[in-house]
Parts: structure tokens; C-alpha cells; sequence
């Protein structure tokens, strides 16, 4: 098929990918414009287009639509369909009528739950059992299209954000060259109206962990911000941050350490297996106790 592709972060290359190994004509790849990063703040691109331009793909990256001159390049694609993974941007609807076979999106959760811009990070911060991939036929509303494809995944107490996002990447890029293979077989499932719940953006003041919560949720936390915000506290005045972490038992003053690395909740603890510590990397918490003084009895705020 003759194929616009919309997308941005990391999460939806290994998308672009399969629509090139599969064998579609990628029309155009648009994706969001370069922006500045890093401490030189140089303009960097979008993962999506470092990658589209070493398969040498054109990319497009208009500030919005609402120029008619960016509405009329897109339909002068003449595309059958479009693909939109994590693009950024509400597309109105010019654009999702200009191909063919109108704009599929492929959203990382089962809808109607978890509509919206953070769907990985709220299933894990919720303690949901399952999640997983669909394709859904876009329309105006945020996520309100119906559904033409779904692939499940549990979500384990070992998911942290980080791995759920790289799994359900490749769920999505199987499951939109399954779905372009038999588009025409595929029934539109509208979604129920019960069930609906919205992925709000994380917040990064909901990294801040407080040691009188229970150790599930505790722990949901710490692996649901994992790597992005991450999950913190301040031990003697430093700022660690937590990426991964299991529920155990334990009975001590909230934010007690009780054990190597085990710190105690409002109820259990969590022991932590991977952290932090201020202008460092991400280490096992082996690694860490070699630096960090962390005698039974200290205190996390």
C-alpha cells in the first residue's frame, strides 16, 4: 500500500520499520520538527526522522495543519492510508480524509481504557493486569475511534515502563502490518462508552514517593516512572532516584531502612534492585551500596 507515516519518539520506529520490511511505499514520513537538546542545546530530530532519513525517506514536519499550502501537500500524497503512531499532533479533519483508507493509530492500551498521552505509565501507576495494543480508526475525538485490531500482554510485577513501552512497540508493529494485510476483512468495533479512563500526562511531581503508602503502591510507582521522571527520595540530603523495586516484607517506621536496600512502607516494603544517585547513572543497587552509606536504621524522606 501506498502509505503516509506519522510518528515521532522511539517508540515508533520499530513501526516505520515493519512498514518498510513488509514491503509498503512509505509516500512521506512526517514526524515533529527538530528541536534543542542536550547541553549545547543544538537542534536535534525526532528519532522517527534519523531513522527515516537513513532509509532515505522524505520527512515532513509542519508546525500544525491549520496552513492550507501543509493540507494540500498531504492530499497531493495521494496515499491509501495513513499510519499514526505517537505523532504529536491532533490532526484535523482534512487530514484524517485525505487517504483513501483514511488514518489508522495504533495506542499503546486496550480502549477505551487508558485514552490519552501517558497510557503506558497509568496502567503500571494502577496496577492494571493486562494491557496491550490496538488499531483504531481515527476520528475527531482524542482516542474515540473504533477499534479494528487488538493484541494483549500482561503486565508483570517485573514491568517497569521502560520494558512495557519497548514490548508493546513491537506488539504495535506487528499488529499494523497484520491489519494493512487484511484491511478489508477487519469489522470497526466502536468502543463501549463504560469503561472509559483517560491517560492524563505525567506530572513530575508524582515522582515524589511517600514512604506511608502501601508497599504495592509504592512499588507501582517506582516502576511505572521508570526511567521517566523516576521515582525519588532524599537520603541525607541527596536525591535518589528508585527504576526498579519488589514488594517484601517488612515492619518499621515508614521510609526506615530496614535491610540492605529495603525500605519500609506504611505497609511492607519494597526492596529496591536498581537506582539512582544524583549525576549518576542508573546502577544495580549492588553497584550503589559500594558508594552509598546506608546503615540500617536511615531514614528516606
Amino acid at each position: 500500500m501506498r502509505v503516509i507515516f506519522m510518528g515521532s519518539p522511539d517508540f515508533s520506529v520499530p513501526v516505520l520499520d515493519a512498514l518498510v520490511e513488509a514491503g509498503h511505499e512509505i509516500a512521506c514520513v512526517y514526524c515533529q520538527p527538530p528541536r534543542p537538546a542536550g547541553r549545547g542545546k543544538k537542534e536535534r530530530p525526532t528519532p522517527v526522522q534519523a531513522r527515516a532519513e537513513e532509509l532515505g525517506l522524505p520527512v515532513r514536519h509542519p508546525v500544525n495543519f491549520k496552513d492550507p499550502a501543509d493540507v494540500a501537500a498531504f492530499e497531493a500524497l495521494q496515499a491509501e492510508i495513513a499510519v499514526v503512531v505517537a505523532y504529536g499532533l491532533l490532526l484535523p479533519q482534512s487530514i484524517l480524509d485525505a487517504p483513501e483508507h483514511g488514518c489508522l493509530n495504533i495506542h499503546a492500551s486496550l480502549l477505551p481504557r487508558w485514552r490519552g498521552a501517558a497510557p503506558i505509565h497509568r496502567a503500571i501507576l494502577e496496577g492494571d493486569d493486562k494491557t496491550g495494543v490496538c488499531i483504531m480508526q481515527m476520528e475527531a475525538g482524542l482516542d474515540t475511534g473504533p477499534v479494528l485490531l487488538r493484541q494483549e500482554t500482561d503486565i508483570t510485577t517485573e514491568d517497569t515502563t521502560a520494558l512495557l513501552h519497548d514490548r508493546l512497540s513491537e506488539m504495535g508493529a506487528d499488529a499494523i502490518t497484520v491489519a494493512l494485510d487484511s484491511l478489508e476483512q477487519l469489522v470497526p468495533e466502536p468502543q463501549p462508552d463504560a469503561g472509559v479512563t483517560y491517560a492524563k500526562k505525567i506530572d513530575k511531581a508524582e515522582a515524589k514517593i511517600d514512604w506511608n503508602r502501601p508497599a504495592a503502591e509504592i512499588d507501582r510507582q517506582i516502576r511505572g516512572l521508570s526511567p521517566f521522571p523516576g521515582a525519588w527520595a532524599i537520603l541525607n540530603g541527596e536525591r535518589i532516584k528508585f527504576h526498579m523495586s519488589r514488594v517484601t516484607e517488612g515492619d518499621a517506621a515508614p521510609g526506615e531502612v530496614i535491610g540492605a536496600f529495603t525500605i519500609a512502607c506504611g505497609e511492607g516494603a519494597v526492596e529496591i534492585l536498581t537506582a539512582q544517585r544524583e549525576g549518576k547513572r542508573a546502577m544495580p543497587v549492588t553497584e550503589i551500596l559500594k558508594g552509598l552509606d546506608l546503615p540500617q536504621g536511615s531514614r528516606f524522606e
